[in-house]
C-alpha cells in the first residue's frame, strides 16, 4: 500500500504526539517560565514532524531521505533538553521517563523509515 499524505505515516503520527506532549509538559510551573529553554524544545519538537511533512511533499525519494535525517537530528535534540528540565527539576521522573521513551521511538521509526526510502533511489 502506498502511502499518499504525510499524515498517514506513523512516524509523523509519532512526532505529533511528541509534539503535543511537550506543549502540554511546557505549558504549567517552573518549565512555563524558562523561555529558552521551554521555546528550543517545542522547536525541536515541532520541526520533527514538520522535516517529515516537507520532505514527503517533496516527490522525492532523495529529498524525502536528506529530509529525515534533519528530522532525526531535531529528534536527537528533544532528549538532549529534556535532560537539562530532569537536572533543574522541570519533569517528574515519570514524565521525563516518558518523553524520553517516546523520543526514543520516533527517533527509531525514522531511522526505519530512512532505510526504506534509500532503498527506493
Amino acid at each position: 500500500m502506498k502511502v499518499k499524505r504525510f499524515e498517514d505515516l506513523i512516524a509523523w503520527q509519532k512526532a505529533r504526539t511528541l509534539t503535543s506532549d511537550i506543549y502540554g509538559i511546557t505549558q504549567s510551573g517552573d518549565f512555563s517560565r524558562d523561555f529558552g529553554l521551554r521555546d528550543q524544545i517545542r522547536r525541536a519538537s515541532v520541526s520533527i514532524m514538520s522535516n517529515i511533512a516537507e520532505g514527503f511533499e517533496r516527490n522525492s525519494p532523495a529529498d524525502f531521505a536528506r529530509f529525515l535525517t534533519m528530522a532525526k537530528a531535531s529528534c536527537a535534540e528533544v532528549p538532549s533538553q529534556l535532560y537539562i528540565a530532569q537536572d533543574v527539576g522541570y519533569l517528574s521522573e515519570n514524565d521525563f521517563s516518558n518523553l524520553m521513551d517516546s523520543a526514543t521511538e520516533v527517533s527509531r521509526i525514522i531511522g526505519g523509515l530512512k532505510v526504506a526510502v534509500q532503498r527506493q533511489k
